[in-house]
């Protein structure tokens, strides 16, 4: 199982405002639909309930500590922290591997990044170049551990970058 975060940030880190993204840049959210399509995503509920429901042809595993929290599709498993998650992706991708490939997304938020930082082999980051407000940041890492093996840089609407670090 390849393990890969997959986020976009600014210059100051800033990945969210009031649960939502800060920037409207399309060229990234086509990147994000093809890169995670057909494959296990884990996020946390409050990722999850900004998707407004879920997206298609993806699983959805949802980290809450909310013990009542349901959800009821097919596609979309709750569970109570990160170590269950990981379980349910491994067991997932035994069970379907044809259908998921072997590549699961951690696709936010902010503490749940922080959680899996250590755990990722790739992170796909795209780093807008200006600086937004926020109240979600994208956590630190260590650039000689996670080394920087691809990056594309964009102008459009704003500049930015599609970059890719592996472990």
């Amino acid at each position: 199982m390849i393990l890969s975060s997959i986020a976009a940030m600014a210059k100051n880190r800033v990945i969210g405002k009031d649960n939502k993204l800060p920037w409207s840049i399309p060229e990234d959210m086509k990147f994000f639909r093809e890169k995670t399509k057909g494959h296990v995503m884990i996020m946390g509920r409050k990722t999850f309930e900004s998707l407004e429901k879920p997206l298609p042809n993806r699983f959805h595993i949802v980290i809450t500590r909310n013990q009542s929290y349901d959800y009821h599709d097919p596609m979309v498993e709750v569970v109570s922290g990160m170590p269950q998650a990981l379980e349910l992706s491994h067991m997932l991708l035994k069970k379907f591997s044809q259908r998921f490939g072997d590549e699961v997304f951690i696709i936010g938020g902010a503490e749940i990044y922080k959680q899996s930082m250590d755990l990722i082999n790739r992170l796909y980051l795209t780093v807008i170049e200006k600086d937004f407000e926020g109240d979600a940041y994208f956590p630190e890492f260590d650039e000689k551990e996670l080394k920087l093996v691809k990056k594309e840089d964009r102008s459009e609407p704003i500049p930015f970058s599609f970059r890719v670090y592996e472990r």
